[in-house]
This record gives structure tokens, sequence and C-alpha cells, in this order.
């Protein structure tokens, strides 16, 4: 686990998200874990890359995310990958269930951090890039890269 800047510690981080999406707002959701989740989780067993959450039933749920079993788990071990729900207010389910419906936005974890002792994930209402959007994303990122190689240079002339 590595600590972030605002004393959260972050379990896992899906980075290929800003890649593959354009990032239009974000949403923390609490989880509901067993407990051999929380202890794996914990442990930083978590794999966010092929995770969505999705509305079903007036409920939000979290897809695809894998959470490995616990080490020292007996025979009431968790699945690593099934569905679990996540946690947020009537309206803001609303909310998301309307733009993921009608706009063709998705909904996808961006981390998942210990916040005070409880487990959350941030949610992204994102849309897909084009191949041509990733080019210029790689693009932008090389030539920060060039710049801040220049700036350093510069500085120790």
């Amino acid at each position: 686990m590595k600590p972030e800047n605002d004393g959260n510690k972050l379990i896992a981080d899906n980075r290929q998200a800003h890649y593959e999406y354009f990032v239009l707002e974000t949403v923390e959701a609490g989880l509901v874990l067993t407990g051999t989740e929380v202890k794996a989780a914990k442990n930083g067993k978590v794999q966010l890359k092929d995770g969505w959450a999705e509305v079903r039933g007036g409920e939000a749920w979290l897809e695809n995310v894998h959470i490995s079993e616990y080490s020292h788990g007996n025979q009431q071990n968790h699945k690593p990958v099934h569905a679990r729900k996540l946690l947020l207010h009537k309206r803001e389910i609303e909310k998301l269930h309307s733009k993921t419906r009608e706009k063709g936005l998705a909904l996808i974890p961006l981390k998942m951090y210990l916040k005070a002792g409880r487990i959350k994930c941030e949610l992204a209402l994102a849309k897909g890039k084009k191949i041509h959007d990733k080019r210029e994303t790689i693009k932008v990122r090389e030539q920060e890269a060039e710049a801040r190689v220049a700036m350093k240079a510069r500085k120790y002339q």
C-alpha cells in the first residue's frame, strides 16, 4: 500500500483508465465486502483493470474486479471475481443511472483506497477514447516529459 497525500492509503489503482477513457466526473463510493475480502484488499491483492460499475434495480454494483483469496482464509473464503454492492446515496445512484443510459457513458473504477478504516472506491463517469485520441494522449505525455528534461538540464547549467 502506498500513502497518498490526503491521508488515505492507496490499495489499487487503475492506471489504464486515463489512457482508455475521458474522465468526466468522479464519485466516491463505499463497498460491501466480506471479512476475507477486506483482509486481502488491505494486503493490496486487488486488480481494477477490467472492472466496471453498473446500476441494476436501484442499486450500484461493481463488476469484474478481482480481489484475490485471502492467504490465511478457511473454507469460507470469498470468490475472487463476483458482483460487489457499492454504497451510494439514492440521488447519486439515480444521477449515475440516467447519465449512463442516456449519454452512453461508462462507470469505471479509478482507484480503491482505505479511508478512516473503510475501503472506498473512486468511480469515474467516463467516455471511451478513439484511437486518434489515444495517440494524442501519448503525444502530449511525451512532450511534457521532454519539457521536464529540458527544464532540469537548464536548471543545472
